[in-house]
């Protein structure tokens, strides 16, 4: 839907992070535009702004970013960007609802902001999302798309006596099952988040001192970043140190799986024009990156054995 409401057409650039699911540059290149990768800052896996504006040319229609992790990008920065450049900003929230910046929540910053309701998100009702229009120009064309391309929005509201077909969209309405499962998710989120929150923060202080020791990289929240504690994670060194940590952890009955391969390597990314090494970080995350398990229900029990077992691996 951000793709139509931009009217993007061939020859159109979108700047996007590599390290995030496809969907975020799939979205639109379907429509024909070219997602141009950029890489992540170190140590947040967010889009690093400076090699956005570095990327900038005059086909670029908008910025799309993703808050990974539920931690935000440097919203001050892209912002600014946006704003210089005249682009639209997009944010890719699929990680971060009811998370802060600066006090503000996410997904209220760009123009068009997405939410994931997929299973493994903090709040689910098992597939699904959302479109947030933060400008109010949008507001009335996103209807229309979302309703197979009708007016079928202002024919319930009254505003017309009959509804008719006046563009092409598609059908992104959620059933009324998965609704009624997402409205009693959204009813507990403020409780999911905060124990997602809670289990987080326990692993980052009892990991604290096997990290530093072994080198092993932690998640870093920026000043001015609430998150919601969608993901913990680790990175070793080497994808040698991850298999190990992995097989390890197996060993002691606890699942830990890695996360995204950068986009930009990708067979569809080489199309686009992505290259081994224009994304080191990302790569490196790729090759490197390990989630621990974290869900609202985990055990201090369970948690526990997830510490211990970790903290006996030696890299």
């Amino acid at each position: 839907m951000s793709a139509l409401l931009l009217n993007l057409h061939p020859g159109d650039e979108v700047i996007v992070p590599s390290y995030t699911f496809v969907s975020t540059a799939s979205a639109f290149a379907l429509f024909g535009a070219k997602p141009v990768f950029v890489d992540s800052d170190r140590l947040t896996l967010n889009i690093d702004p400076v090699l956005v504006e570095a990327a900038i040319t005059p086909r670029t229609r908008a910025i799309c970013v993703v808050h990974y992790g539920g931690i935000a990008c440097d919203m001050e920065a892209l912002l600014d960007i946006a704003a210089r450049h005249n682009l639209v900003l997009i944010e890719d929230n699929a990680h971060g609802l009811f998370a802060k910046y600066n006090g503000r929540p996410l997904g209220t910053f760009g123009s068009l902001a997405t939410q994931s309701f997929h299973e493994t998100k903090n709040i689910t009702c098992g597939e699904g999302g959302a479109l947030i229009i933060n400008d109010a120009t949008l507001i009335e064309r996103a209807e229309i798309l979302r309703e197979k391309g009708t007016d079928r929005s202002k024919f319930l509201r009254g505003q017309v006596d009959k509804y008719t077909w006046v563009e092409i969209g598609s059908s992104w309405v959620m059933s009324d099952l998965l609704a009624a499962i997402l409205f009693g998710q959204l009813q507990r989120a403020d409780m999911i988040n905060a124990q997602r929150v809670a289990i987080w923060d326990r692993y980052d202080a009892e990991l604290a001192s096997w990290a530093d020791r072994h080198g092993v990289t932690r998640p870093h929240v920026p000043a001015g970043c609430e998150h919601v504690g969608h993901v913990y994670h680790l990175r070793f060194n080497t994808g040698e140190q991850r298999a190990r940590f992995i097989d390890h952890m197996k060993q002691h009955g606890v699942s830990c799986v890695f996360h995204y391969q950068p986009l930009h390597v990708s067979p569809v990314g080489r199309r686009f024009g992505g290259f081994p090494g224009q994304c080191p970080v990302s790569e490196h995350a790729g090759d490197c990156l390990v989630r621990l398990p974290l869900f609202n229900s985990l055990s201090a029990e369970d948690q526990s054995r997830v510490i211990d077992s970790a903290t006996s691996f030696i890299p």
